[in-house]
């Protein structure tokens, strides 16, 4: 049994991808055919980071370059894993629909990064889920080895597996929590390659000795012994300093705020439905919003400015994380600014080039087992505790009021301004608690 299923891991690879970041990687003639298939070729189209380009140069890789490496670290996990017992749990079918969810998970993926995510959408992985499921993926998948309603399922937890097959069987969750945990290998790529192309040192990351820690559990997936914990670290640790350096840069947040509005917007107003969203990729976005001017001023790289920014707190800024609330608190935030400082209508702030951007929750995954410790590992001899990583969290959620810069003028002025507005936002706050 373990031969069979390391030989499907191991054997018939014979066709190389050149990747920047892994060297080659080589897959199954079957498997190399789903990257020249449609909706695999679609994320060459989009950018992994989106707006992240305009402030890292670099960073102009793509959906399609991370899927792929993706797939490769998910190939190496579970040849480690197999070696170490795992080989007990897995079936032929259930390995290769495990490939080809790594290397589709990111099919249904909107364009322009997260920045249509907050959005009343459906989620990209209901989105993958149904790509997978219909042709060409799906006959494609089954000639790969794998089984397209169980490759689905990996992807995303709500879609049920036909066939008589128990949506919560041990192996599919098995194969859930290795595709999203502590150590996965999505996080492995992405941190990596974001560094990688961005030409920062934050994310780079052991991947040989973090893959030498791992053991399997039929249960949690895969844990790792006190040996491992650095790297552990070293991966939360990595993630908080992209997030504050380069995902959440100031003027990555503005332009992704903005085509957040200009969206937001339209499809409020009716001119918009969701279906126009689904597929595009990001010459599409920018193509179906030609005529939108926040669009454009994003296009150019003229991004709003940060007129106020303060750490988000749940018990004031709560009542702005709906998104579909948003609106009208911009409308009465404009309108309070205007009067305190002293415009008429006529040259008063316009609410559609004012944006309150509030930062998502920020998930640390953390809950890997040590076991030889016996406990996750929050609970271990990390010095990672629950309450370093929830002020890790709280420093990054920066509440940001952002404003088109013909309002704010000169450096100069905008300094004396922002004061005036960040005093101005604190005190309209105060009154919606």
């Amino acid at each position: 049994m373990k031969q069979s299923i390391l030989s499907c891991l191991q054997s018939g690879y014979t066709e190389p991808v050149r990747d920047i970041l892994w060297g080659h990687i080589y897959m199954t003639a079957e498997i190399a055919g789903l990257l020249k298939s449609v909706p695999f070729m679609r994320l060459h189209r989009i950018m992994q980071m989106g707006p992240a380009f305009y402030i890292y140069p670099g960073a102009t890789h793509t959906r399609a370059s991370h899927s792929i490496g993706v797939y490769h670290l998910a190939r190496r996990i579970l040849i480690q894993l197999a070696e170490r017992g795992a080989d007990k749990w897995l079936s032929r079918q259930g390995v290769f629909s495990f490939l080809c969810a790594a290397l589709l998970h990111d099919l249904g993926h909107f364009p322009f990064t997260h920045s249509l995510k907050e959005l009343p959408l459906k989620t990209h992985e209901a989105l993958t889920a149904k790509i997978i499921k219909t042709e060409p993926l799906k006959s494609l998948i089954a000639k790969a080895g794998g089984d397209p309603e169980f490759c689905a399922a990996i992807i995303d937890s709500d879609s049920a597996v036909k066939n008589n097959k128990n949506p919560g069987s041990a192996e599919l969750m098995f194969y859930r929590r290795l595709l999203s945990g502590t150590l996965d290998p999505d996080k492995l790529d992405y941190l990596n390659r974001d560094a990688r192309y961005c030409g920062v040192p934050y994310g780079a990351q052991d991947v040989d000795f973090i893959l030498s820690c791992l053991y399997p559990d039929p249960e949690r997936g895969a844990d790792i012994y006190e040996k491992g914990i650095p790297s552990v670290e070293s991966v939360l640790f990595s993630k908080y300093l992209m997030y504050r350096t380069v995902y959440w840069h100031r003027q990555v947040r503005s332009a992704t705020a903005m085509i957040k509005k200009g969206v937001l917007c339209a499809m409020e107003s009716g001119s918009l439905s969701p279906d126009q969203l689904y597929n595009l990729d990001d010459q599409g976005l920018f193509t179906l919003f030609a005529k939108n001017p926040i669009f454009g001023q994003v296009r150019d790289g003229k991004f709003y400015a940060s007129a106020a920014e303060f750490p988000f707190e749940e018990t004031v800024h709560g009542c702005l994380l709906n998104i579909a609330d948003r609106t009208k608190f911009e409308k009465s935030l404009a309108k309070t600014i205007s009067a305190e400082l002293g415009l008429n209508s006529g040259n008063g702030i316009n609410a559609q080039k004012l944006i309150i951007d509030v930062p998502e929750p920020i998930s640390f995954e953390s809950n890997i087992y040590i076991a030889d410790e016996g406990c996750n590992f929050s609970e271990s001899s990390s010095t990672f505790k629950k309450e370093m990583v929830n002020t890790l969290v709280k420093s990054l959620r920066i509440v940001r009021i952002f404003m088109d810069t013909e309002y704010l003028g000169s450096q100069g002025k905008s300094a004396v301004l922002s004061g005036r507005i960040l005093k101005i936002t604190q005190k309209w706050l105060k009154l919606l608690v």
